[in-house]
């Protein structure tokens, strides 16, 4: 049998949830506005990224790119993270759906030449804290994704801005990929103009303003030594 990265999560009751991550699935241009989607692909193909030939995307990726680390390294400095939530399905029933924080660190010199091959070039960096999607899902809209590259806020929204956890789980569904060991990653909100993201660290919230829970995650972002030949 592979061995699959394991993930293991804090719930709020203090009990712990672990899965083996055989599928993880990044979306992509999973805004809920469309319109807004179709525009943001437009400024992507001026820098020179392809567009998709369908949105919203989803982009399988290795599964042993899940991670829960502290530490990035990357091969040259133009790689930078996005603020995400994710799905993580650890059995059957609808109480086995944990929501958290993830960031998707991404190679973007790479991503002019396909977005799955630089979704495929970073880890999914995803929050040892969860909570449980039923106990949270009557208020998703109000909960608030920010993410900091360095000690800079660059992105800041709702989970309304993007599309449902019940989008992606029917799609999961009509693949035949609701089970177990599946990770799926929601794609990220805008991020604001005029910010460096290709900085030493980044750092992920996922609040809710309801409750005053927060979860979080951070990362350093570590260069590779130079190659020899």
């Amino acid at each position: 049998m592979p061995e699959y990265p394991r993930l293991s999560f804090t719930l709020p009751d203090g009990s712990e949830v672990h899965t083996d991550v055989h599928t993880l699935l990044n979306a992509g241009y999973a805004g809920r506005s469309q319109d807004d989607v179709a525009a943001h692909v437009a400024e992507l193909a001026e820098l020179g990224v392809p567009a998709p030939s369908t949105t919203p995307a989803l982009y399988p990726v290795a599964p042993y790119l899940a991670s829960q680390t502290d530490e990035v390294p990357v091969q040259h400095g133009r790689t930078s993270g996005e603020a995400e939530w994710a799905l993580v399905i650890t059995g059957p029933s609808p109480e086995d759906v944990l929501l958290t924080a993830a960031c998707d660190h991404t190679d973007r010199a790479l991503e002019v030449h396909g977005v799955a091959w630089s979704k495929n070039a970073g880890p999914d960096v995803l929050a040892r804290k969860a909570w449980r999607l039923v106990d949270v899902e009557d208020r998703l809209d109000d909960l608030v994704l920010r993410a900091w590259a360095g000690d800079v806020e660059i992105q800041h929204g709702k989970l309304a801005e993007l599309l449902t956890p019940a989008y992606w789980l029917d799609v999961l569904r009509s693949k035949g990929w609701y089970e177990p060991g599946v990770v799926l990653i929601s794609g990220t909100i805008p991020m604001h103009h005029g910010v460096d993201q290709f900085t030493s660290s980044w750092r992920v919230e996922l609040s809710d303003p309801a409750t005053g829970n927060v979860i979080e995650l951070g990362y350093r972002v570590r260069p590779l030594p130079e190659p020899i030949g």
